[in-house]
């Protein structure tokens, strides 16, 4: 449950990078590759947002933890702030934060509640999934404190994005295209009915096909 790594080419060994008995799952690298950010179960504080650092002494410590739940932490691409998902509202909301200094600031983001944020490449835009699978647009200034749009949908609802273990879509590196997994029961798709095959004398093609000694 913990977590490890290994170059991407598959060349090297497999390293631990900590040391937990609880799950742990790796929701963003930082900007400038120091850190990974990752959601950590604990037993006390329920789901926090945690960072190891990936060099020197891979030290793992809290980044949001409280007696709620906290998770999805991802780090625009300046390095100035913070996003995830926090439930102390009583429902999942996406909130954004100062980084480093995370107690220096806090702003929720959604208005009718949010999960699974992510950043474009460019800074000045941060999409999330909405309770009904739309996904949300914010634009972000470039202010030395936070200020940003009122969320907007982008995607309409009708994919698959409902999942609280992780991200369920991506978007690409020129921020034009999402990168998303479309229901099976979309109307595009030819609606086929349900088959029953039986088989008859099936012992009969099993030795013809496997003959006996």
């Amino acid at each position: 449950m913990s977590l490890y790594w290994q170059a991407a080419d598959g060349t090297g060994a497999v390293e631990r990078l900590t040391e937990s008995p609880n799950s742990q799952r790796s929701t963003a690298i930082s900007p400038d590759g120091r850190r990974l950010i990752f959601t950590e179960d604990t037993g006390k504080t329920g789901q926090d947002v945690m960072q190891v650092e990936l060099d020197g002494a891979r030290r793992a410590s809290p980044v949001v933890q409280s007696r709620f739940g906290e998770r999805g932490g991802i780090i625009s691409s300046d390095g100035r702030w913070l996003a995830y998902e926090a439930n102390d509202s009583g429902r999942f909301e996406v909130y954004v934060r100062p980084f480093p200094d995370v107690n220096s600031g806090h702003w929720q983001v959604s208005t009718a509640g949010g999960a699974q944020p992510l950043w474009a490449r460019n800074g000045q835009e941060l999409f999330y999934v909405a309770p009904g699978g739309a996904v949300m647009r914010v634009g972000v200034e470039r202010n030395p404190s936070w200020v940003a749009t009122t969320p907007t949908p982008v995607v309409k609802e009708g994919y698959f994005t409902r999942n609280p273990r992780g991200r369920m879509y991506d978007l690409s590196s020129d921020g034009q295209r999402f990168l998303m997994i479309k229901n099976g029961s979309g109307s595009d798709q030819a609606a086929e009915a349900p088959k029953v095959i039986v088989v008859q004398h099936w012992t009969e093609e099993l030795k013809r096909l496997v003959p006996t000694k």
